[in-house]
């Protein structure tokens, strides 16, 4: 089974959020013994997980959820105690018990971070809140728990908390498909094009759902729609050439008529491209191999010499173009 990675924030912006948490947390005085314990070790935690010393952090947020485990400004301990027994977890030892029990303290921890700070009136705990969830569901994960059917329950709860969100979609439906559960992938990705029809990545992963079922005719229907409600963004028209050109030049059960046809949609599609953006040497690029493609076909010597010739412009061109380019453009 494939994973698909779901972690919405590097590491680096994750630890920036715990400095910034640590510091807003500790501020307010308070006379209990065990507040102030909890105060003392979160803060100390931060700065470990800011050093990636996962260990120490774990400890220390253990420390924090243990000694004071109401106290609203200290929530964010829950999900970072997970995230460091989350990193603390080599998958290359996976089986072994004492390995295999971070991960399960990891999800717990999650679940609970998850209920707290979705629940919270504060936007960045809402945020660890949605990420705490994203982390849940990468938990279930092949290379960790391995366990897909939890995993579901979760990304529905997410989509129905923020059905707005198209990446739940996206997340549930490829877990469906690699169950081999296709009607039930299909149907959610049909769902988030329902909840967002003006999102391309709607349509491009609904193709790229259909292409790997090899159902070419719906792949490029996807496309099409796409292109349609964005018929200015050269990059749809290409997209839609890009497809063309794969099938026509890796389907052996195409006939030749069948390649031909396949090869002029996607020079018509390219070319609506380059309508909207001349110098997109992306495109000229593909058309040169559309038009190598349609040369392999042709029966006419002249018209075939004719087809590379125009191939070997569009090369030129577009290297060109690319040689014009500032570095890194």
């Amino acid at each position: 089974m494939r994973s698909v990675s779901v972690l919405s924030l590097p590491k680096a912006a994750i630890a920036a959020l715990a400095a910034t948490l640590g510091v807003a947390t500790v501020v307010a005085g308070c006379g209990q013994v065990s507040q102030l314990k909890g105060r003392k070790a979160y803060k100390d935690a931060n700065a470990a997980y800011q050093a990636q010393d996962y260990k120490k952090a774990a400890d220390l947020y253990q420390t924090t959820v243990e000694a004071d485990p109401d106290t609203p400004e200290l929530t964010p301990a829950y999900f970072f105690l997970a995230n460091s027994l989350d990193n603390l977890y080599k998958p290359s030892k996976k089986g072994e018990a004492a390995n295999d029990a971070l991960m399960a303290s990891a999800v717990k921890y999650y679940q609970i971070a998850a209920d707290k700070l979705s629940a919270s009136d504060n936007a960045e705990f809402k945020k660890l809140g949605k990420l705490s969830m994203q982390y849940l569901v990468a938990a279930y994960d092949p290379d960790k728990l391995n366990d897909p059917g939890k995993a579901e329950p979760v990304l529905q709860h997410m989509i129905q908390a923020d059905p707005a969100d198209p990446s739940n979609y996206f997340r549930l439906a490829r877990l469906y498909e690699d169950a081999g559960v296709y009607d039930e992938a299909e149907r959610i990705f049909l769902a988030a094009k329902d909840n967002r029809p003006n999102d391309a990545s709607v349509y491009t992963s609904l193709a790229s759902y259909y292409n790997r079922q090899g159902r070419f005719d719906k792949t490029i229907a996807a496309l099409e729609q796409r292109a349609e409600k964005d018929s200015k963004n050269p990059e749809a028209w290409q997209t839609i050439a890009v497809y063309y050109q794969d099938e026509a030049r890796k389907d052996s059960r195409l006939r030749d008529a069948e390649k031909k046809d396949y090869v002029l949609k996607g020079i018509a599609a390219v070319d609506k491209a380059l309508n909207i953006k001349p110098d997109y040497s992306d495109a000229m690029t593909y058309k040169g191999l559309l038009l190598r493609l349609e040369a392999n076909l042709e029966k006419d010597p002249a018209k075939q010499q004719q087809l590379l010739k125009e191939a070997n412009e569009l090369r030129d061109k577009s290297e060109e173009i690319r040689k014009k380019k500032p570095a890194g453009a």
